[in-house]
């Protein structure tokens, strides 16, 4: 008599990857929907459409994918963002956004994304981040992520070089500049400020001295350049 033979395990289908789209556009959220679930190994946990949704949907699905648009109805994309990694840091995010700009890359960035497409990703790229990130992938471009480093920092000095010449301006030269920007004479800053009118021009000649202009006419586009004004 033959021994029986041992049952074979059955085998498990793989673990699917699932996926939470944040997206205020219900017809967008439908479609990135239905490209997602026509592939064996992702599954749409769900669908939000603000931010406040998004968080209280990740803690019910604890998805391994948030798939987040930049902009929401009542707060960021990168402030959800912030929020869910706080509470679900193993949740990956990867932002679908309109907004190609190195601000919007960099906020992604420091809100913990480790994705970031735009818009006019196709269906293919979009379904190939979602399975990366869900293995903890970096996909923001080296060179884009470099490119928008050098941004922030020039803004960053830019802003340096604005409050070190602020510093060098004493509020009442700053007061001069702005009427000189509204375009009023002497007399007309003299009135406005109640001070003498030779005090007004004494305060001019130092404005005109420290911007290393020649009129006050080129002291306005000196300061509005430098971003010591607006006009």
């Amino acid at each position: 008599m033959r021994n029986p033979q041992p049952a074979t395990e059955v085998e498990r289908e793989p673990r699917r990857v699932h996926v939470l789209i944040v997206q205020d556009h219900p017809l967008l959220a439908s479609a990135i929907a239905r490209v997602l679930e026509g592939q064996p190994d992702l599954a749409v946990s769900g669908v939000s459409g603000s931010g406040a949704d998004a968080v209280e949907a990740v803690a019910q699905h604890r998805p391994d994918v948030v798939l987040m648009d930049f902009r929401l109805p009542d707060v960021t994309g990168p402030a959800a963002a912030r929020t869910i990694k706080n509470t679900h840091a193993d949740a990956a995010i990867v932002f679908h956004s309109a907004d190609e700009s190195e601000t919007a890359l960099l906020d992604a960035i420091d809100a913990g994304a480790i994705a970031y497409l735009t818009k006019d990703a196709t269906a293919d790229q979009i379904i190939e981040a979602v399975r990366r990130a869900s293995k903890g992938e970096v996909l923001i471009p080296v060179e884009l992520f470099a490119r928008a480093i050098a941004r922030q920092r020039a803004v960053i000095t830019k802003k340096r070089e604005r409050d070190q010449l602020l510093a060098d301006f004493t509020p009442r030269e700053l007061d001069i500049l702005h009427l000189l920007a509204e375009g009023l004479d002497t007399i007309a800053m003299s009135r406005r400020l109640g001070i003498a009118p030779h005090t007004v021009e004494w305060h001019v000649r130092h404005v005109i001295e420290k911007l290393q202009v020649h009129s006050k006419l080129q002291a306005v586009i000196a300061a509005a350049r430098k971003g010591l004004i607006e006009l």
